[in-house]
C-alpha cells in the first residue's frame, strides 16, 4: 500500500495494424502484466491496456490496496514513480483540494517525456488558481446549458447528415464513418473551423492524443515535439492572424482577444488553448459514444429499452458517462507531505486519478459492472468537482444524447460486424475501430 521511499463527410480510417497495440506508450511491445500482486504492479504498464482499462485490477486495488505506488513508468524510464487513486472518495478529495494537489507541473503520469511541462501549462487544464480561473472564466459564458442549448438544431443536423450518408450502405465502421466526422464538425463550427479542414485537425488531434499508437501516429512519440507542436504552431498563426483583423463569435476569437489580468494572451497561451479545445472536443464525445453503442448492441435488452422509451436516453448517456468515461486519468502533484486514505504521500509525488475505477466503485454502484439505462447516476467521468472540473459537460451530453437519438433512430439493428479495436493507452480511454452492420 505505501513504499520506503519515492456534414456528411466521411474520414479515412487509420491504417490497422494486426495488434491493437500503442498509445501514449513509447514501443510498442506487447508486455504481459508483471505481476498478479497489487502491491508489485505498474499500473500503465502497457500489458495491463491492451481490451481498454483493466477493470480486474482496479477492482483488485479498490479492495485491497485502493491509494497504490507504482514505483516507475517502463516505456519512460527517467520518469518518477506515481500513485494511483482508485476509489470515488478519495478521488473526489483530491480533485477539491487544489492547493495540496497542484495541476502546474504536469496532468498525466507522464510528466516530460512527450510533450514539455512548460507548454502544458500553458493551457488552464495545466494551472493552478487564480490564473486558471481566469482564463476558465473567458469561455464559461459560451458553455452554459442553456447558451449550449441553443445550439442542439444545428447539432442535429450534422448527425443527421453523417448518419443519412450512410443510408445506401450496408457497413459501416462507427469510429471512423459516423463518430469522427459528427465530433469534428461540432468542435469545428464552436472553433471558426472551415468544414473543409476537420480531417487535418482531426489526423493531428488523434495523433497527439494517442502519442504512441502506430495506427494513429506512426510517426512515434518523438515526433510530438518534432513536427506535431510546431505543424499545431503553423496552422493556429494563420487562424490566429485572421481573427486579430476580423474577430467572429467563435472560440478562437475569444482566445485571441482574451485579456488575463489586464495582458493579452501570448501566442503560445492561444495555441496550446486552442489545442486544448480541440483535443477535448474531438476526443470526449467520440469515445463515449462509441463505447455506449457498442455496449447497447452487447446488451439487446438495454437498446430494446431505449427504444421502447426514448425518454431514457439522457439516462443512458450518464450511465455511458459512467461506464466509459472519455479519458482515464488525469494527475496532480502533491505541494506538500499529506495523509489520503491513511497513506503516507509526499510533497512532489505525482497523483493519478483513475476514473474508470472510481465509476465502478462498488460502495457507490451497485452490480457496476452491468450497463442499466435505467440507473442515471453520479460519475465522475468529467472529474470529480473542484476548479478542473469539465467545462464542455452541458456540450458533451447534449452532443452524446443526439448521437444516441438519431442512430437508434435511422439503424435500430445495428450490429457489430467484426472486432473492435481499443486504442492502447492508459489516458485516452476509447475505441480505435467498431465494425458495425447498418
Amino acid at each position: 500500500m505505501g513504499r520506503d521511499r519515492p456534414v456528411g463527410v466521411r474520414f479515412l480510417r487509420p491504417n490497422i495494424s494486426i495488434a491493437p497495440i500503442g498509445a501514449f506508450y513509447g514501443t510498442v511491445t506487447v508486455m504481459a502484466p508483471e505481476s498478479d500482486d497489487p502491491n508489485a504492479t505498474r499500473v500503465i504498464a502497457e500489458g495491463h491496456w491492451q481490451q481498454g482499462p483493466p477493470h480486474e485490477l482496479f477492482k483488485r486495488l479498490r479492495g485491497t490496496c485502493p491509494v497504490h505506488w507504482s514505483d516507475g513508468v517502463d516505456e519512460y524510464p527517467t520518469e518518477a514513480g506515481y500513485w494511483s487513486v482508485t476509489r470515488a472518495d478519495d478521488v473526489h478529495t483530491v480533485s477539491r483540494d487544489w492547493e495540496t494537489y497542484s495541476s502546474a507541473s504536469g496532468i498525466t503520469v507522464v510528466s516530460d517525456a512527450v510533450m514539455p511541462v512548460e507548454l502544458i501549462s500553458s493551457m488552464f487544464i495545466g494551472m493552478d488558481p487564480p490564473k486558471h480561473d481566469r482564463l476558465k472564466a473567458l469561455f464559461q459564458r459560451g458553455f452554459t446549458p442553456k447558451r449550449i442549448a441553443e445550439h442542439e438544431d444545428e447539432i442535429r443536423a450534422i448527425a443527421v447528415g453523417v448518419l443519412q450518408g450512410l443510408a445506401d450502405r450496408e457497413r459501416c465502421d462507427l469510429v471512423a464513418d459516423v463518430a469522427q466526422p459528427v465530433v469534428s464538425r461540432v468542435i469545428g463550427s464552436f472553433m471558426g473551423i472551415a468544414p473543409e479542414d476537420d480531417e487535418p485537425w482531426a489526423v493531428l488531434m488523434n495523433a497527439m492524443v494517442a502519442s504512441g499508437d502506430p495506427d494513429l501516429n506512426p510517426e512515434g512519440p518523438e515526433a510530438i515535439m518534432q513536427s506535431q507542436v510546431p505543424l499545431i504552431f503553423e496552422r493556429c498563426q494563420a487562424l490566429i492572424a485572421a481573427r486579430r483583423e476580423t474577430p467572429g463569435q467563435d472560440l478562437t476569437s475569444v482566445l485571441v482577444h482574451a485579456e488575463v489580468d489586464g495582458e493579452k494572451l501570448e501566442e503560445h497561451e492561444i495555441v496550446m488553448g486552442f489545442f486544448l479545445l480541440m483535443a477535448a472536443g474531438n476526443d470526449s464525445t467520440k469515445a463515449t459514444y462509441t463505447s455506449a453503442m457498442r455496449a447497447l448492441m452487447e446488451n439487446p435488452d438495454q437498446r430494446d429499452l431505449l427504444l421502447a422509451e426514448p425518454e431514457l436516453v439522457p439516462s443512458a448517456v450518464e450511465e455511458a458517462l459512467r461506464m466509459f468515461p472519455a479519458f482515464s486519468h488525469f494527475r496532480r502533484t502533491a505541494t506538500r507531505d499529506t495523509v489520503l486514505s491513511g497513506v503516507q504521500i509526499r510533497k512532489g509525488d505525482k497523483v493519478a486519478l483513475w476514473y474508470p475505477s472510481s465509476n465502478r466503485d462498488e460502495t457507490r454502484y451497485k452490480d457496476a459492472d452491468r450497463f442499466d439505462v435505467r440507473r442515471n447516476p453520479e460519475h465522475q467521468a468529467f472529474g470529480a468537482g473542484g476548479r478542473h472540473f469539465c467545462l464542455g459537460t452541458a456540450l458533451a451530453r447534449l452532443e452524446l444524447r443526439v448521437l444516441l437519438e438519431e442512430t437508434l433512430v435511422h439503424f435500430p439493428a445495428m450490429a457489430i460486424d467484426g472486432g473492435v479495436t481499443h486504442v492502447l493507452s492508459p489516458f485516452a480511454n476509447q475505441l480505435k475501430t467498431l465494425p458495425v452492420r447498418l
